[in-house]
Formats: C-alpha cells, structure tokens, sequence
C-alpha cells in the first residue's frame, strides 16, 4: 500500500493508494469513527459488485452500516438526488461526527460529498472511488457540486474528504468507455506541467486502457501526487494555481451542457476534446507550436477519445457553446478566465480572450 497525503494544516487527510484495499477498508475506517456505525452511499452500478464487500470488511471491525443505492448517471447529481439523498441521512439518524462512506465515481463523490457538506451544518465522508477518474481526479481536493439547468456544478462547496481509498483492483470492472473517460484526466497531469509525464502517456497509454497493473499504478499514483501537490497549495482556487486543474473543463463543460449532461458525453470524453479545443486555440493565437496541439489530438484519437466537436457529437455553432461558457463558476468580473498553454506542459490562466472570440474559434472548428 502506498500512502500520500493532502496537506491542509489540521484539515490534513491520507490518500491510500493499494490492491484489494476494499477489503481492508473496515480497519482504515474504523479510528476515525466516533460510534461503531456508518453509512454507504453508492449507485446501481457499483452496488453490485462491491457494496457486499465493503460491508463484510467493516463488519469485521465490529461496524455496522445501512446503504443507500442511487441510480447511476450524471442526472444523479441534481436538486433531486441531493433532496433524497440528505433526507436519507436524515432519517438515519446521522450525527456531525459520523462518517459517510461514498463508494463510486465522481458522480457519488461530488453529490455525498455535497450533501455531507450541508446535512446538520456539516459532518464527514470518505471517498472510495471506483472508477479512473475519480480515482486520479475528483476523490481528491474537496471540490462537491451538483449540476443545475445553467450549468455543471455551479451548486456545491469546497469541503475535504477526512480519508481517500483507492482500490486500483475496481477498474477491472470498469467499462471501457469509463475507463477512457478517466484516461483523459490522466494526462491532464502532464499537459498543465508535466510534459515528460505526457511522453510517459504516449508510450504507456494504451497499455493502461488494456489492463497493464503496473502501468495504471503508476498513473494513479502520479495523478495524485500532482492533484494533491496542487490542492495543498491552492485549495480554494483564490490563485491562479489550482485554477490549472480546469484545463479544458470550460470547453469540456459547454460540451457537457449541449448534451444534456446525458451519456452521450461523458465527463471525461468531453475534457478529452476540451484540452484538444485548449491547444488548438492557443495554436491559433500563437501561443503554442502547431505541432503540440496535433501531438495532443493525436495520442488522444490515437486512443479514441473525442478530440474535435464532431467526435464529441456535436454539430452546434460557437455562440450556442460561448453562451453555455457564460455560466462557467469561474467567471469573475464577467469575464471568463481560460486556462490555455505555451506548450507541452505549459498551461496558464489568461484573461485575454473574450467570448466572442471564443465563439468565432469554435464555429471554424465544426
């Protein structure tokens, strides 16, 4: 088992990191508990296959639990699902001082963690993520939300997991389509500023979408590393350091939002075609090499991912897109910061560049 942690002073909380850890959990979960009892949140796909054996590892601490299965999907992150959800915990009987569990991907992750943020002015979760994603991504730094009509995640609060679990073993079961979406934040990483991670990806990417065990350790290890690195010293994005981690989020967001949030895009697809938006639009106001932008395309499609609007579905003008970009959470002063880059590994926050113009760049790309 590896272990890395988010320093955050007293708020500090590990990141465990190992093979069959979903068996084990209950001894890792059990010092933190205030009375011997617990609760699980996760969906209709996860529940299945992993709901019983979280349970037989807490109850072999002595803990007891009740669950809570939601159905599966981005839809599961609304108003809806977050009135079912605390009104669950509620009838519960949930104390501030328990600890709710949140088995599943980023979907279960942002909404417990939401809820848990609220419910009786605040108590704590675990993250126990179980797909690419969420293991390399959104399990970690506290960012909760749920979406609303006007856009992704535009309801939530920053609020710290007290414990990360992460079960590398889970992603056997995982789709492909999951599996490639979770990729996409992998090499993330290396585009903000890690341009030998990048090169990392290109050469062991596919190995990982095929089930390499060692190639995805390393990947989830790095991935968290880097996200915990930039957490720790930006937590509430007040600077322009955790700001990074939405490379093309608000290209991937607008995405997202034209779709529906529905299964025709998932999350991680529409920030695969987002990044490639990012560095083809630096590319077109010189701000980076032609070529980067291509490199990037390239292992992206390479891997069959979305890396143009008509790979992602999407056959709408710019000004439909600008126009989901206008609710984007990062807007201050109504402008639109767009985290853009230099190079490989190169990224930066710019200001520069308004929404039309955004909207004229995408209308050449459809």
């Amino acid at each position: 088992m590896q272990q890395l942690t988010v320093d955050l002073g007293t708020r500090s909380y590990p990141i465990l990191i190992g093979d069959g850890l979903l068996g084990d959990i209950g001894r890792h979960v059990a010092p933190l508990l205030k009375r011997p009892r617990t609760m699980i949140i996760t969906d209709a796909h996860v529940a299945d296959p992993y709901l019983a054996r979280v349970g037989m590892a807490l109850g072999a601490e002595g803990i007891s639990f009740s669950s809570f299965v939601l159905p599966a999907g981005e839809a599961t992150k609304s108003w809806e699902g977050l009135a079912r959800l605390t009104e669950w915990l509620i009838g519960e009987g949930i104390e501030r001082s328990d600890h709710v569990i949140a088995l599943g991907g980023g979907v279960i992750g942002d909404l417990v963690g939401f809820a848990c943020s609220i419910v009786k002015r605040g108590c704590s979760f675990i993250q126990v993520p179980t797909t690419l994603l969420a293991q390399v991504d959104s399990s970690v730094g506290g960012k909760t939300a749920i979406n609303v009509a006007a856009g992704k995640n535009l309801i939530g609060a920053f609020h710290q997991p007290a414990l990360v679990v992460i079960d590398p073993t889970t992603l056997a079961t995982l789709p492909a389509r999951e599996l490639g979406a979770g990729y996409a934040e992998v090499v993330k990483y290396g585009l903000i500023d890690d341009a030998d991670f990048f090169a990392w990806c290109e050469a062991h990417g596919a190995a990982l979408l095929k089930g390499d065990g060692e190639a995805r350790a390393h990947a989830i290890a790095h991935s968290v590393a880097a996200k915990a690195r930039i957490v720790a010293a930006d937590e509430r994005e007040t600077q322009d350091v955790r700001a990074l981690l939405n490379l093309g989020h608000s290209f991937g967001h607008a995405l997202e939002a034209e779709t529906g949030y529905s299964d025709r895009l998932l999350h991680g697809e529409a920030v695969a075609a987002g990044m490639v938006l990012a560095h083809q639009f630096s590319a077109a106001k010189g701000l980076c090499a032609a070529e980067d932008a291509a490199r990037v395309r390239d292992h992206l499609a390479s891997l069959g991912l979305p890396h143009s609007l008509a790979s992602a579905g999407i056959n709408s003008g710019g000004a439909a897109l600008a126009a989901h970009m206008a609710h984007d959470k990062k807007v201050r002063g109504g402008k639109l910061p767009l985290i853009l880059t230099r190079g490989i590994g190169r990224s930066f926050v710019t200001e520069d560049y308004g929404l039309d113009t955004v909207a004229e760049f995408l209308d050449g790309q459809a």
